[in-house]
Formats: C-alpha cells, sequence, structure tokens
C-alpha cells in the first residue's frame, strides 16, 4: 500500500476540518493555507469526499465544508479505499479489490502478504479522525 498525494491531502483536510469541527463552515481558501494543499486540487477532492457523504456544503458567502459525520465515525480506512483502493500489498490478497497477480504462485508468499494486509486493515480500521486529532 502507497498512499498517493491525492490521498495524503484528502486525511490533511479531514484532520483539519475535524480539529475544526463545529456548526460552521470552513472555505476551502482557508483548509488550503492552513495544509498547504493547492486550492484547484483541494476542490477536487472535497467533492470527492461529499459525493462519498464525508462533507456536506454550503455556498455563499458564509459556505465551505464541514464533516457530515463526526471524526468517531471515519475510519481512515474508508478514506484511503476511497481514494487509492486496497489497503493490501498486491491485488491478489485483497479483500474488496482482488485481482489475480503472478505472486499467486507462491503460497508462502501470500500467506506473508496476507498477514501485512491484515494487520494493516486491522490498524487503520480501528483508527479514526478522532484519534488523529
Amino acid at each position: 500500500m502507497k498512499l498517493t498525494s491525492r490521498c495524503e491531502y484528502a486525511l490533511l483536510a479531514l484532520v483539519y476540518l475535524a480539529r475544526h469541527s463545529g456548526e460552521y463552515y470552513t472555505s476551502v481558501a482557508t483548509i488550503s493555507k492552513a495544509q498547504d494543499i493547492p486550492e484547484k486540487f483541494l476542490e477536487q477532492i472535497l467533492l470527492t469526499l461529499k459525493r462519498a457523504k464525508y462533507l456536506r456544503s454550503l455556498k455563499g458567502n458564509k459556505g465551505g465544508y464541514c464533516l457530515a459525520k463526526t471524526p468517531k465515525e471515519i475510519t481512515l480506512a474508508e478514506i484511503i479505499r476511497l481514494f487509492d483502493g486496497a489497503l493490501a500489498p498486491t491485488e491478489s490478497v485483497s479483500k474488496y479489490f482482488y485481482e489475480s497477480t503472478p505472486i499467486e504462485r507462491e503460497k508462502n508468499l501470500i500467506y506473508i502478504f496476507k498477514e501485512i494486509r491484515d494487520y494493516i486493515a486491522e490498524k487503520l480500521e480501528k483508527t479514526t479522525l478522532a484519534d488523529v486529532c
């Protein structure tokens, strides 16, 4: 598993929103400046998070984005899967994104990669935005 910049920026934006959660909305410009994320790129990321129902948005002068769920309800695993797909080191051991790969020929390698997958998945499934904040 390797995080893309898109996923890293999504996590940074969500952590920022979690730390500043409340009933108000935060502008893209504010998040962009605070987390040093290119604004146009951030807009695309936030739109993806909104479509996946992790964020709500409001247009207008006091508009922006806020969390649609509490920080305790959003796991790191959910966000990483949304942006980067499988948590497994190879698709042939993925639970949700399985694809056959050449490494399947060696059962001992598969066993090791499944252990790695399980450890990573367990850690990320148990870690929420609230834990990070």
